[in-house]
């Protein structure tokens, strides 16, 4: 037997452990902690502006006064991020649902269809009327219908994107998590998640983009004869807009693009930088994207420090998830009770969506007749002729685009400021520069309105395709350079199948996007002249400024019909395709 020589343990004390930590901390630390602590203070100043007292029945007049934009702006931002959060969440819990339950995904799929076809004036309909009941008296109740309304022009896209990702799992990934025995919640957080995490970081980039687009529309808001305006970048713009305030709207301009480098900066580069690290491929690609603020922040204590924190609560969820057995269900379930399920299910669904449906169809045939259908009908194929002609356009413009700033990280850095600025541009901000090239052109605005339209639907597919090109293993493309594989056959071997996927995510959410621009770019508006197209975009928004809740209600349905109709008849099977033979 032989002796040890080590020295004996000694416990130090937590005093002592912590004063060695704080030595270790270097300038770098410093700058993290105080850039967290500003940002705190600016949100609880900020945040203490939306609680302030408010009376539905006087009429909030907006400064148009360039020392406000500042506080404007960062109350913009608030809300910007509030819905971004309530995204996220939203597109976890939904799209995971409908992914791993085939009698919820038959509900949740067509039901995403629907919502994403209805317009943001017609949430902000029913949210602004519920939520000023919720807190009467305070501000809280527009600010929650603001947050809400962007809210809805998020979360659809990054829903459709993770779902797709989920139901496209690579089939090594889920046969290898299956062998180990990971439990649903480490499938989830190991392999599920990190599988889509390029594509859910580039769609919420994108939804974040199609969020700027409605910020007029969501702070400055016209229901029933009532205007509700609330401190912000977007309602700035209407009010300079409303005014003929070339001036103001100029500066709003500025600030608007300001704002949107700004967190391309700060947020999203580094994210799409970060999410590197979760792509599939055999080999390391030889060039990466980079991040200022992420190479920063990684040579700072605070993420490792962080990363041990959140490990026991990520602990606390896995052990939740255990004890409420959602990791025991067995993954595969007998066929005679599942169609019996299917079979209650179904017909308890079926019920209480006829039940709805005929309740409605009454209101309306007391107020107004059924043939209040007629008229929106008629004019959803002008705006549906719109959308197929913006859809198309966009696909042979953007997808080489997207490939070639996907497969370059270079490329990518420096045109990545410039797509989120041009995708998060809100439409409305030209409107005064469309209505003077319109009018001196004698260009129809039916015509022209499909270029406002195009602002609002065409970034769906740039963003998802260079999530797509982004997402091809770099080791295939070096093997199809190694054979000198080039022109059209790369392009039929390689670089159409792995975009495919993520292309038709692109596609199905800006032809909804493109729905719902219509509402913004088939009334252009700026001081006392208006140009109005042929369209149930501008049907829609008319019913809503009115306050006529049955042309309303009409036109949301026939929205919402030709949406569907459209994908079922296009998209879903694309979506089949893309899951049965260009999945990875």
């Amino acid at each position: 037997m032989t002796l040890s020589t080590r020295p004996p343990a000694v416990r130090t004390s937590l005093p002592a452990r912590m004063a060695g930590r704080l030595t270790r901390l270097t300038w770098i630390d410093l700058v993290v902690a105080a850039a967290v602590l500003v940002v705190l203070y600016v949100i609880l100043r900020v945040g203490a502006g939306t609680a302030v007292s408010f009376n539905p029945a006087r009429v909030t007049r907006v400064s148009t006064d360039p020392a406000d934009l500042p506080y404007y702006a960062a109350r913009s931002l608030l809300r910007m991020f509030a819905a971004l959060a309530l995204s996220v969440a939203f597109t976890l819990v939904y799209a995971y649902a409908a992914a791993r339950s085939r009698r919820l995904e038959r509900v949740l799929i067509p039901a995403l269809d629907i919502l994403q076809s209805v317009p943001v004036l017609g949430f902000l309909s029913v949210a602004v009327t519920g939520f000023i009941a919720l807190f009467p008296g305070s501000s809280l109740g527009p600010e929650c219908a603001s947050v809400f309304a962007i809210f809805t022009s998020q979360a659809w896209n990054m829903t459709f994107g993770f779902y797709h990702s989920l139901v496209t799992l690579p089939r090594e990934l889920d046969e290898l998590s299956r062998s180990f025995g990971f439990t649903r919640w480490m499938r989830f957080w190991k392999v599920e998640l990190p599988s889509g995490a390029i594509g859910l970081v580039w769609n919420g980039m994108m939804s974040f983009g199609g969020g700027w687009f409605f910020l007029v529309a969501s702070e400055a808001i016209s229901v029933s004869g009532h205007r509700y305006a609330l401190p912000g970048i977007g309602s700035y713009a209407g009010t300079a807009i409303a005014e003929g305030d070339l001036g103001g709207v100029g500066w709003a301009v500025l600030t608007m693009a300001v704002m949107v480098v700004g967190v391309n900066f700060v947020f999203w580069r580094p994210l799409t930088a970060w999410v590197e690290k979760f792509k599939n491929e055999q080999s390391e690609a030889t060039d990466v994207q980079r991040s200022l603020v992420l190479d920063f922040l990684r040579r700072s204590h605070w993420p490792h420090a962080l990363g041990r924190l959140a490990r026991p609560a990520a602990e606390v969820l896995g052990r939740a998830a255990r004890i409420l057995g959602t990791d025991d269900r067995p993954l595969s379930v007998d066929p005679v009770r599942r169609r019996g399920g299917d079979a209650v299910f179904a017909l308890v669904a079926g019920g209480l969506i006829g039940w709805g449906l005929l309740d409605l169809l009454g209101y309306l045939r007391d107020r107004t007749g059924l043939g209040v259908f007629a008229e929106p009908l008629l004019l959803g194929l002008a705006t549906l002729a719109r959308v197929v002609v913006v859809v198309a356009v966009a696909t042979a413009v953007w997808v080489p685009v997207g490939v070639r700033i996907g497969f370059s990280p270079r490329l990518a850095r420096i045109a990545q400021p410039l797509v989120q600025v041009l995708a998060g541009f809100p439409a409305n901000f030209l409107f005064p520069l469309a209505t003077w090239f319109f009018l001196r052109t004698g260009l129809s605005i039916n015509v022209g309105g499909m270029m406002l339209m195009a602002l609002g639907a065409q970034w769906y597919i740039l963003f998802n395709t260079i999530a797509g090109a982004m997402a091809v293993p770099a080791d295939l493309r070096e093997a199809m350079d190694d054979l000198g594989v080039t022109g059209r056959l790369r392009w039929k071997r390689l670089i159409l199948p792995g975009i495919f996927p993520a292309y038709v995510t692109g596609g199905i959410t800006a032809s909804g996007g493109a729905w719902n621009a219509s509402i913004v770019s088939e009334i252009v508006t700026f001081g006392g002249t208006t140009l109005t197209a042929t369209g149930l975009g501008a049907y829609v928004a008319h019913a809503t400024e009115r306050g006529d809740y049955p042309h309303l209600i009409a036109g949301v349905a026939v929205m919402s019909l030709y949406v569907v109709g459209l994908n079922r008849l296009l998209w879903r099977p694309l979506y089949r395709l893309a899951e049965t033979r260009y999945a990875l």
